[in-house]
């Protein structure tokens, strides 16, 4: 009896053993914090489970207070749309340093329109992943249109009519992976050390929802496919075919 319960003691504790060695952080770590556009954090996390991508999400305070060693625990830091200014602000100083750390070590980053402003050379604290590269806002906006169907043409050759709403156009840094009309780069990737870097200036991930009172020549569907085709990127480092 005593060497069954030896035995079933050893067993518990090698189970135990085990438990604690597997990794307890999910995939992806998407930031909803400060800046961030709540319909766009919920647009983002109906494509993760509608995926079975494992993800959880941060705000501000949470990211101010994540060291960098569990950043690295991550594959894929996702920032969403909103507001660049107030994102890069609600941050601090140090945060946006770990980022950088992190994202150079080989942690994934996928940027959409505020996102991808922040990880440029933005003067309010951004990430400056782009070597000093910052973006401007797409030609649209000079004509005073802050939302609208966009016509992007993707590194396959498909022409998709994405939303975008106060986005950039992505001149100066990584290689274009989908252009606007006026042929400046609406999707852009490149390396940033170690890590693999996706930056969109349009949505691909806006619901049905979002396109109320426009017209569109392309499905949603096919939008959201697109989404998750950058996820995916992102994610697993796969570069995009280009022009």
């Amino acid at each position: 009896m005593r060497r069954l319960r030896c035995l079933l003691w050893l067993f518990v504790v090698l189970v135990a053993g085990c438990a604690t060695s597997e990794p307890t952080a999910r995939d992806i770590l998407l930031f909803k914090g400060r800046g961030t556009s709540s319909g766009d954090v919920a647009a983002l996390e109906d494509i993760l489970r509608e995926r079975g991508l494992r993800y959880t999400t941060a705000s501000s305070a949470r990211m101010d207070a994540i060291s960098e060693s569990e950043l690295k625990t991550y594959r894929l830091i996702v920032v969403p749309g909103g507001n660049f200014v107030d994102i890069g602000n609600g941050l601090s100083t140090s945060t946006t340093t770990k980022l950088r750390s992190a994202i150079r070590g080989g942690v994934g980053y996928l940027g959409i329109c505020a996102g991808a402003f922040f990880a440029g050379a933005s003067p309010f604290n951004g990430l400056n992943l782009t070597d000093g590269v910052r973006f401007p806002f797409y030609a649209l906006e000079n004509r005073g249109i802050r939302k609208a169907p966009v016509s992007v043409r993707t590194g396959v050759g498909t022409t998709l009519e994405i939303y975008w709403e106060d986005g950039p156009q992505l001149t100066g840094w990584g290689q274009p992976a989908a252009k606007y009309p006026d042929g400046t780069p609406a999707v852009v990737q490149g390396r940033f050390g170690d890590g693999w870097v996706v930056l969109s200036g349009v949505h691909p991930e806006a619901p049905e929802s979002w396109r109320r009172g426009m017209s569109f020549t392309t499905p949603a569907t096919a939008s959201l496919a697109f989404a998750s085709t950058l996820i995916d990127a992102a994610l697993n480092r796969k570069p995009l075919p280009t022009d």
